[in-house]
């Protein structure tokens, strides 16, 4: 038995709260379980083995112990909103909703209708969401930041990017905050300024929190991997390298896309957010099939997973001629075709997958595709022409100029592959004059 196991009764506090100071929460939990073992009503041991589940993100063992205390103690109103509270973040919107709903406690309530709205807002109800923010107090920063999210969830970027930063004006920096602001800016298509907030999320990172050893992989160091605690969570690195991944993604800098995932603090591959399991997965799309397509499986059968997943999934499979398989994951997930694809993907995809038997309805709808693809190309060209006329230099006039390009820029990437898949049939047939026809 490991010794510190044998510590006596005398010593059981001050040696978990040494661990718990110094961050050492695998040693304290290994010691708390097995005090909860001796005594399953131990409230000290299953309180604090609670905290260091919760802390170290392991949601569904501190939703566990918290359900034990909230039964054994069922006068103790705080057990229950910590139970509430893991549920929501284990992913278990219903489950957490039930749990709420027994809070009785009046000063809980304000805390009780905060987790209802975050629990409404992972559901997507946004409406009843709205609804319960409305009820809580006005000067409560944490309100105008729940606000703020409504508004970027519902597309509103600029109603959200200003409640953010009178979020930080009231509470002062927060990298969670820096992020969420950048966040908004990358939506807005302002890549300088949100990289500008990354470098700044990363450079605090970096001076605060050597032990996380941020970049030293890339550099080529050996270093020990770092765990998910609440510590890296509330640093919000991982996410901002994630958000540093997409913005050189998207501008096709895959050389600094992919220092991206090697600059962040290392982690286990099972302890990866599924953000940056889906970003590796994208990573090596076009060099290890079988690693990428491996990765965006798992994804698509846990939960939450990134909505990118199943576009890409299907998308990777259809390129490398599954179509078989593209076609069975199709139809298994009705459910997911409807949230996670947007019309045109889905009538892309019904093209590819179908093309082989059944070549006329794919190509009527390559035939349509290219029409909306094309109707909106020329539409954005006479919106960029009219800019350029009016030979402005007003900052906003610019941003959005850039904005219009940008825009032409991803309806050409969407055009492309429906004129290649049309190109594709005629050139397998050897007509090579319709292919000719097509590319004029």
């Amino acid at each position: 038995m490991n010794a510190m196991l044998n510590i006596k009764e005398g010593e059981f506090t001050s040696t978990i709260y040494t661990l718990i100071h110094e961050h050492k929460f695998n040693d304290a939990i290994r010691i708390l379980q097995y005090q909860h073992e001796r005594n399953p009503k131990n409230l000290a041991a299953l309180s604090l083995l609670g905290y260091c589940y919760y802390y170290t993100q392991d949601f569904q063992n501190a939703a566990d112990c918290y359900s034990q205390l909230s039964y054994n103690y069922p006068h103790h109103s705080q057990y229950k909103l910590y139970h509430a509270q893991a549920l929501y973040h284990a992913f278990k919107p219903a489950e957490a909703l039930n749990v709420v709903t027994t809070i009785q406690d009046d000063d809980l309530l304000n805390e009780s209708i905060k987790l209802e709205a975050a629990i409404k807002y992972q559901e997507d109800d946004l409406v009843n969401c709205r609804i319960l923010v409305d009820q809580l107090p006005t000067d409560d920063a944490t309100v105008l930041i729940n606000t703020a999210c409504i508004d970027y969830k519902e597309g509103n970027y600029s109603e959200a990017l200003q409640k953010f930063n009178q979020a930080t004006e009231f509470s002062g920096y927060q990298s969670g905050l820096a992020y969420s602001i950048a966040l908004c800016y990358y939506r807005r298509g302002d890549y300088n300024s949100s990289l500008q907030l990354i470098s700044e999320i990363i450079n605090r990172g970096i001076k605060d929190h050597p032990e996380f050893h941020i970049g030293m992989v890339t550099e080529g160091f050996d270093v020990n991997v770092v765990q998910n605690s609440m510590t890296l969570h509330e640093s919000a690195l991982i996410e901002a390298f994630n958000l540093r991944f997409a913005i050189y993604y998207k501008t096709k800098d895959f050389k600094a896309a992919k220092e991206c995932l090697t600059d962040m603090p290392p982690r286990h591959e099972h302890d990866y957010d599924p953000v940056t399991l889906h970003n590796l997965a994208i990573n090596t799309a076009n060099t290890d099939f079988g690693d990428s397509s491996a990765k965006l499986q798992f994804l698509l059968g846990s939960n939450p997973f990134p909505q990118e997943t199943f576009a890409n999934l299907l998308f990777l499979y259809c390129k490398n001629d599954y179509f078989g398989l593209a076609a069975d994951v199709l139809a298994e997930n009705p459910h997911q075709s409807f949230y996670c694809l947007n019309e045109y993907q889905f009538n892309l995809l019904e093209a590819l997958i179908y093309m082989p038997t059944s070549p006329e309805e794919s190509l009527k709808k390559l035939e349509k595709l290219d029409k909306e693809c094309m109707t909106r190309l020329r539409k954005i060209a006479v919106e960029i022409q009219i800019k350029k006329e009016q030979k402005t230099s007003d900052k906003d006039d610019s941003l959005e100029m850039r904005n219009l390009i940008e825009s032409y820029e991803d309806e050409l990437e969407l055009y492309l592959p429906v004129l290649m898949t049309h190109a594709k049939y005629y050139w397998d047939k050897r007509d090579y004059l319709a292919v000719e026809k097509l590319f004029r």
